[in-house]
């Protein structure tokens, strides 16, 4: 398994040149023509927030209400090759110089009380095959997935910054944590440090003692932190998702709950070492199943999903029986094996045979388990 990356630098526009975001647009923009000749559209309106974010390489961010999955603003890809976007007139000149600035796509302003991307659409489509990626647009909806599934060197990158800085904001939160904390101050903390560095938080899962052992699930309710405390986070920033969850426990942890980390430790090194190019849905949930079984926890994998791959959602596919996505060269992961009150937790990259763990916390504990001659890393239990 491949050492992370050294620490990125803050400046985004150091961390990702211009010129380097316009290649990756233009790769991608190439990929929307081959999806219009294959689905027989002369146009395609792209609405929902992770599409925008994929198709620009990260720079737009149109999603204003973080519940909602489209925002102020949609593009619109001709099978000529022109691009636009859609908005109205009251957002149009923020998102002209904070978000298209420079992208060379042409605007569509209607005012805000008759805004329609397809209604804006028909203007420059007026009699060819539209198509769009939500539903509400009254069209043909055409998934993106599949665009999105193959990462760019630029993807890759933009992901270890936001791995590392996810990471770290994780480990400062646990350091803080204490006896009496609620879980609502838990919840607070480890968003603040997000939101500081632009990251948004789209799952807080967050839980203290029984309620760990209780909720595979557990968002922040009225719990108080006696021994045993969860931090379960996806977090987004460029429209990418990373995935992680750590634990603290002050005083000794019970027998009990350190085997179940233990049998969780090792499902998780079972997929790390099965995460190859090619391996189906399907094959990675037998080998989550066969390692419950082997640990004495037979049935386990019935009781909750183990993860699977990850990207401009919190989990793109996840490992199911008889799934038939599979692992491509290079693919983002996020196993997740658990039992009642231990789950092992990371995002790492897949590629050319190797797996680099992006949200490694090396001031918290690492257990090393061994499979199939390989030696894989979780995140232990931080004991204070």
């Amino acid at each position: 398994m491949k050492n992370k990356s050294p620490s990125f630098l803050e400046n985004e526009k150091e961390l990702f040149p211009v010129r380097e975001r316009a290649t990756e647009r233009a790769q991608k923009h190439q990929r929307i023509q081959e999806f219009l000749e294959v689905h027989l559209l002369d146009g395609l309106i792209v609405s929902r927030h992770e599409n925008i974010a994929w198709a620009t390489a990260g720079v737009v961010e149109i999603r204003v209400a973080v519940t909602r999955e489209t925002g102020p603003g949609s593009l619109l890809f001709t099978r000529n090759g022109d691009t636009y976007y859609l908005t109205s007139n009251n957002e149009a000149p923020r998102l002209a110089k904070e978000e298209f600035a420079d992208l060379g796509y042409q605007a569509l302003i209607e005012p805000w009380y008759a805004s329609n991307p397809t209604e804006s659409a028909r203007r420059i489509v007026s009699e060819g095959r539209l198509g769009g990626d939500d539903a509400s647009l009254g069209l043909p909806v055409v998934s993106m997935k599949g665009l999105r599934s193959l990462l760019t060197e630029g993807e890759i990158a933009r992901y270890r910054w936001l791995g590392e800085n996810v990471a770290d904001a994780v480990t400062n939160s646990l350091f803080l944590l204490h006896p009496g904390m609620s879980e609502a101050t838990m919840q607070a903390l480890v968003a603040q440090q997000l939101l500081a560095k632009r990251i948004l938080p789209s799952v807080l899962l967050i839980a203290v003692d029984a309620r760990i052992r209780n909720y595979r699930h557990a968002v922040a309710r009225d719990g108080v932190l006696d021994r045993f405390g969860m931090l379960n986070i996806c977090a987004r920033r460029w429209g990418l998702v990373a995935s992680i969850t750590r634990y603290v426990h002050f005083g000794a942890m019970p027998a009990e709950l350190e085997e179940k980390f233990e049998a969780a430790e090792a499902v998780n090194a079972a997929l790390m070492d099965a995460t190859r190019e090619g391996a189906t849905a399907g094959e990675l949930f037998e080998v989550a199943r066969e390692r419950y079984t082997a640990q004495g926890y037979s049935g386990e994998e019935q009781m909750h999903h183990q993860g699977g791959a990850i990207g401009y959602w919190e989990r793109e596919w996840i490992a199911r029986p008889g799934g038939t996505e599979h692992v491509l060269n290079p693919q983002l992961m996020a196993w997740n094996p658990n039992l009642q009150g231990a789950k092992v937790e990371d995002t790492v990259v897949f590629r050319d045979g190797e797996l680099e763990v992006l949200t490694s916390t090396p001031r918290l504990p690492v257990v090393e388990t061994r499979c199939n001659g390989n030696v894989y890393r979780s995140a232990g239990v931080l004991l204070a």
